[in-house]
């Protein structure tokens, strides 16, 4: 031991005390440059396989497959398949509202943390669940317009 350093566990885990969550710089370099990698993967294989046709290799919606009515959700592979596909138009019919609430959730959580204020609140959490919910059931009115597209396999 060198002397000064009385504590084993400082050569070991770099002074770190065990159970310790802290990630070192190269730790979230390396923990977002797979996330990153993970993401293109997923969005590479969503642009690539389409998810309109019934036969693609997606999972089915627990939601769905309980209660027979479209999630919140639903239509969501299929909105990102054809932005990455630049068909607006599908995407707006596929889930217009993910595709307009996404980003504006991302601005408000940004926002907040950019004022220095805690970016959801309970509030939030209330608004995102009650705005789901209606969604959910108004999409699930028979005669909605929006409907997710499935081309016949």
């Amino acid at each position: 031991m060198l002397k000064g350093m009385t504590d084993p566990l400082h050569y070991v885990s770099g002074g770190m005390a065990p159970g310790s969550t802290r990630l070192t710089r190269r730790g979230r370099i390396y923990t977002s440059l797979g996330t990153g990698a993970v993401a293109i993967g997923a969005l590479t294989y969503v642009g690539i396989a389409d998810p309109h046709r019934p036969d693609s290799l997606f999972p089915a919606c627990p939601f769905k497959l309980l209660t027979g009515w479209n999630c919140p959700a639903c239509g969501g592979l299929r909105m990102t398949h054809d932005l990455l596909h630049g068909n607006f138009s599908a995407a707006v019919v596929d889930n217009v509202f993910l595709l307009a609430g996404i980003p504006v959730l991302l601005a408000w959580l940004l926002g907040r943390r950019r004022m220095g204020k805690p970016a959801a609140t309970p509030a939030t959490y209330i608004v995102v669940g009650a705005a789901a919910f209606i969604w959910t059931v108004v999409r699930n009115v028979p005669g909605f317009p929006l409907v997710p597209t499935v081309y016949p396999g």
